[in-house]
Order: C-alpha cells, then structure tokens, then sequence
C-alpha cells in the first residue's frame, strides 16, 4: 500500500507549518497577532523536533532488516526534513527582520539591535541596576576545560557559550528565561519605545563580572527528545501511573534532537563545542542570534493600541441556553450544539453543577483528556461530590505534556471520593464524553455532551469545536457504553448509532464511503465533504482514491497533516482539499455524505490517522436534530466558501491561497461563523421583544 502515491507525514506536517508562518508575512494580519504566529510557528517546530525526529532518529537505530519491514528511510527523510526546515527558518528571519522589525518601528516600537548606538547613558544604568539586582543572583557560570565535567543543557533552556583567552575552554553561562521576562521595555526617551532581550541584558553587563576574560557570547539552544519511551503494553494500571510519573521527571533529561547555535560562531569554535557537548552533526542547526521566539508570545506593546491586535471576538451567549431555566430541561425538548470559541464555555460547567443540584441526577460520568490547569469542569465535578453525588472520571495520564495536570486532577477528585480510572495499557482514551444519569418517572435517563475537543475552558478561546449537548437515549445508552468499556464492565461495545475506536470507528467509514461509491456508480446523488485535523491512514486515503475514481466528488477540508494528494488524473480528480488557518485554531472533524440524497452528518473526536481508528478510544456522533443539523451544515458551507484564509493544498505542496474575487470581497469563515451565530441571537431577541 506503501507504494500509491502519498505525501509523507512528516513532509505534510512541515508544509502546516509553513502555512502558520504565512500568517506572519500576511499584511493583513495585525501586528502583534502577527507576531504571536511568528511564536506559534517557533513553538510547533519544537514539539515536532522533540517529538517526530527523535522518533525517526531512533528509527535510524534499528537494523537495516527491520527497517526495510516497516518501510521508512529516516536517513533520507531527516536529510529532506532538515533541508525543508532549513529554508523555512530563512523565510521566518527575513519576515521577521525586514518585515515584522521596521513595522514596529514605524509604530514607535524600537527592538533595540545596536547596543552601542541605539540606548542612552541614562538607559544603560537602568540596564546595568536591572541585571545586578535581577539577573546577575540567578546566573550560573561555567568553564568547561576538557577535562572537566560538562554541565547539562536543560530542554529548552538559552545558554551563552563563550569562547575564552585560554585555549579550549568554553565559558557557559544561562539566560534565565524562565525565571525573568525574556524582553526588558528600557525608560522612554521621546517618542519611541524600545526594548531589549534578556539575552542582551547580560551581554552588556556580564563582561563586568567575570574574573576570566571572554571574546564573545554566542546563543544556543537545546531541544531534547520528549518522547517517554513506557512499554505500556501489558501493564497494571497502578503500574503504569507510576511508570509515567517516573517518566515525566525524566522527560527533559532526553537525548538532544536540535542543536540550535548562533550562525555566527567560528567554525573552531563550532567543532570544539560539538566535541565537548558530545553532540552529533545531525544535531547542530544554524540559527540567528536569537532562539525560542515561543516566548514572543508575551512581547510587550508598551503603545496599548489595539490596532496593533485581532478585533475583540467575546464568546457569544447560546439564546436557547442562556434562558433556559434547566439545561436538562431544554434537553428533554431538544438538542443543542455550542459551538467554540464562538460561544461561551460557561454552560458545561454549569450543566454539571445543575445534574449536582438535581435531586433526581443518579451519577455524573466523563472523560478527561486535557484538563486545564485551572479548571472550572473540575471544579464542577468536585461542587457534585459535596452534593453526594456519585462521580466517575476516566483520565488520560498520557496526553502529551499534560500529563502532570492531568494526573493533579486525578488526584483531588479522588481524595474529594469520585471513582478515577486512568489510562488503559496499550491504547489511549481520546473521546470527549459526558454522562449524567438521571431517575426519572419513567425510569432511568441519559443526558450526554459529545464534544470534537477537549474539556478545558482555556484552548476553548482558541480552538474550533463544537459540543452537541442531548437528550437523545439512542446516543445516551451507547454513551454508557463506552463507559461500561472504561471501567471493564464490557469488552466490545455494540452500538448502532455511534462509531467507536478501535472497534467500528473505520468500518463504519469505510461502509459510508463504499455506499457513496455505489451510488456514484448507479448515477444517484454521492459526495463527501469531510472535515479533520489530519488524513494520514494510507488504507482511508486508498479508499477515497477509490471513491474519486468511481465519480465521487470529495470536498477536503483538512487543517493540518494532508497526507492525500488530490487532482492527479485517473486517481484524485475529483477530490479537491483546502486548509484554513486563521486566528484560531480549526480543532473540529465533522463528515458528511450524500447518502443518495438524504444526506447524513457525523462530528467526531477522530481524525483519520491510524492511532485514532484503531489505537485509541474514539467517538463518531450523528447529527439528528434538524435544527442543529442546518446551522452546523451552514457552518461548513462558509468553510468551503472561504477565500481569505483557505489555501489549496496540491501535490507541490505550495500552499497557494484561494483564488480570491477580483472585486475584492472574500469571505472569512471564522468571521462569518462569527457574524451568523450574533445575527441568530439578534433576530431571536427581535422576534421575541
């Protein structure tokens, strides 16, 4: 299967990211926002380099055999990753240098380069008073001699190496980051503002202080290998919270992935540095003088002006919702979606804190994939145990990076009495679900939320979800099933409204399309329009290849790995697939298909990778209220318009933007989603008055 035409995953991920760098040379993008994605883009490559090529540089240590078994090179692939990382960190200095540096000057904002020229003598001892009193206490400085022992360079952590008068010596030195903020906004002097990095902080003060002399500071900046490496195969539970717990203490002690040096360091002192820190060559990455700009996240705008940012979007009240008496009432009526980040979060936390009140309200279940650090769903569930209530969580303890909240959560609901399950050996627990039972005169029922992301009120600002809040005992009693499978009470789930992973979840797509591809055949009505985070499963991507060959016309929209090439005659003509990324985050998977002419609607917490179909649990969720049905079909129908943020993916892999109108009126989605959700509130309230 390997062999049909197929962009690599890696590859494919790469060209994301390249799409959010976009949005740092947009023009039309404020600024700052600008900025931030400048951030975003530095903070993703990171995590890819601690996550994806330490996985393929620990491939490289396999056999040849084993290798040719699973069919990957990582040799050639990191060649070609580096080479494509290589031209895109090009791209972001030249944005960032001679784009996004004059622009803020011409707003009054200096990023002071010149050290010499650019600050006072009134603003040098604002320096000089700001690194004795702040800085210099939370130094720590080393000489490195051959025979002395290498100091460790944290994971992400900005060091100073420097080279010194005495002869293969390296001088090291730290730059607290995280400890300190990384930009310093020096005494105004005029009009202009301007501001210093940390790093530049003590490259002006640290000669100073130093009995050994230095020639110079050069910035270096390790990224280490995350993974966490638990056989979690045939493991306990209990065992396995304690494997992971130990491993997260080791997490940043990780072999380094990317050796990131100032590009300006001679080439001696290069080689002495690679031989002391016992770095590989396929660790060192050239960089500018500057590393981890995930910390412009918090660059100052010492102006206020909020031109400079997005225009405020405040989450909009769900009418239905917002007047409702009961949550659980409204839901004996009908079903509701709430739509994020559009829509306010506060109504999942009190749609706990109503089942907690409600003296008929039997037990509150849920699954916890990402919990805040501070969380307000929680905080709900611990409000329900004071109330008596019964409680059950499943909490996924290998989320990556959000282990350590995760397993915190964990553990005050347990202490408040709730009943907590964690990870299950061997396969992760992805699904977003909320149960509450409920004793009602005609016996026991289901009120459920199944949402497309996590159940954390802070990424809901900035991810696009959507939650389909029910009453609906078809989809209430399959809920508790998979439950039932959490807690062990059941091994397969037998469900006829749901799809769920790692039992149905493919076959259940796989019959959808092979009927799309059947009435195609028989000249009825056949189409998709599916919507995902990422298609990486070569056996989906075979099969949508199938469906284009057969006449289906499929509508991609997908924000990130694409690992599908549309448009190749007598393959993929008919598929077409585009990519929004915009100032948030696209997190939601919503299918959909023609069904011969009824057609039918489906949200998930999967996409279409491998892990998600079959090595993780997984819910696939039908759509069957009309009225929640046609406004999230609207919502999708904008999608598929957009001609501001959409770009075209295509076998060159190029990113090329929409096409848009000569008359010069695109359509944002995300704007528009945004418009149409405070229009439906506006008319509401109209009619009503």
């Amino acid at each position: 299967m390997d062999n049909f035409e197929h962009v690599k995953r890696d590859i494919s991920w790469l060209s994301f990211n390249h799409r959010v760098l976009q949005e740092a040379k947009d023009k039309n993008v404020p600024l700052y926002e600008r900025i931030k994605f400048l951030a975003i883009y530095s903070s993703n490559l990171d995590e890819f380099f601690r996550v994806r090529v330490a996985s393929l540089r620990n491939l490289k240590q396999l056999k040849k055999q084993a290798r040719k078994e699973i069919e990957v090179k990582p040799k050639k692939e990191l060649k070609e990753i580096k080479k494509i990382v290589q031209k895109q960190q090009n791209e972001f200095g030249r944005i960032f240098r001679n784009e996004i540096l004059p622009e803020l000057e011409e707003e009054g904002v200096l990023l002071v380069s010149d050290l010499e020229n650019d600050i006072s003598q009134v603003q040098l001892d604002f320096v000089s008073n700001y690194f004795t009193e702040h800085v210099w206490p939370l130094l720590d400085i080393k000489f490195i001699a051959a025979d002395s022992e290498v100091p460790f360079l944290e994971n992400k952590g900005l060091y100073f190496l420097m080279p010194t008068e005495a002869p293969n010596i390296i001088g090291c030195v730290n730059i607290p980051s995280s400890q300190l903020p990384r930009f310093l906004t020096l005494p105004a002097e005029g009009a202009q503002f301007q501001i210093i990095f940390l790093d530049d902080v003590i490259r002006i003060c640290l000669h100073d202080h130093l009995e050994q002399p230095v020639k110079d500071l050069y910035s270096v900046k390790v990224s280490r290998d995350a993974e966490m490496y638990i056989d979690d195969e045939y493991e306990f539970p209990d065992d396995l919270i304690n494997k992971i717990k130990q491993a997260l203490s080791e997490r940043n002690l990780g072999a380094p992935t990317r050796f990131l040096y100032d590009n300006n360091m001679p080439k001696s002192f290069l080689k002495l540095i690679k031989e002391t820190f016992k770095l590989d060559q396929a660790d060192l990455i050239p960089g500018a003088r500057y590393h981890n700009f995930n910390d412009f996240f918090g660059f100052p705008n010492p102006t206020n002006r909020a031109s400079l940012h997005d225009l405020e979007l405040p989450p909009l009240p769900h009418l239905e919702l917002e007047k409702a008496a009961s949550i659980i009432g409204l839901l004996e009526e009908r079903d509701v979606m709430l739509h994020f980040p559009y829509q306010k979060y506060d109504y999942v936390p009190r749609f706990i804190r109503e089942a907690a009140d409600d003296p008929l309200v039997k037990e509150i279940k849920i699954t916890l994939y990402r919990v805040a650090s501070k969380s307000a769903v929680v905080e709900a569930l611990l409000y329900a145990l004071t109330k008596g209530k019964k409680v059950t969580a499943f909490i996924e303890a290998k989320a990556r990076f959000d282990e350590e909240s995760n397993l915190f959560w964990g553990g005050e609901l347990e202490k408040a009495g709730a009943k907590v399950m964690y990870s299950i050996p061997g396969i992760k627990v992805h699904t977003k679900l909320l149960l509450i039972s409920r004793n009602e005169p005609e016996g026991l029922h289901y009120y459920s939320y199944l949402g497309t992301g996590n159940f954390n009120e802070k990424t809901a600002k900035l991810y696009c979800d959507h939650a389909l809040l029910t009453g609906d005992s078809r989809l209430g009693k399959e809920v508790e099933q998979i439950f039932d499978i959490l807690e062990r009470k059941i091994i397969i789930p037998k469900t006829k409204h749901l799809f769920v992973s790692p039992f149905s979840t493919r076959t259940g797509f796989v019959g959808k399309i092979e009927k799309e591809i059947k009435n195609a055949k028989a000249g009825r009505p056949a189409y998709m329009i599916l919507k995902m985070n990422s298609l990486e499963d070569l056996a989906m991507i075979e099969k949508l290849y199938e469906a284009s060959q057969a006449g289906v016309k499929v509508q991609l929209i997908v924000r990130g790995i694409c690992c599908l090439v549309p448009g190749i005659a007598g393959l993929s003509e008919n598929i077409k697939v585009t990519s929004i990324v915009d100032r948030f985050l696209e997190h939601a998977r919503v299918y959909i298909f023609a069904n011969g002419g009824e057609e039918i609607m489906y949200t998930a917490s999967a996409d279409w990778m491998g892990r998600n179909l079959d090595r993780r649990i997984e819910v696939v969720m039908p759509i069957y209220h009309p009225d929640v049905y046609a406004e999230l079909r609207t919502i999708i129908d904008l999608q598929l318009k957009d001609n501001i943020k959409a770009r075209i993916i295509n076998h060159r892999q190029n990113n090329r933007y929409k096409a848009r109108p000569k008359n010069g009126d695109g359509l944002r989605a995300q704007i528009e989603t945004y418009r149409l959700l405070k229009e439906k509130i506006e008319v509401k309230e109209e009619v009503t008055s």
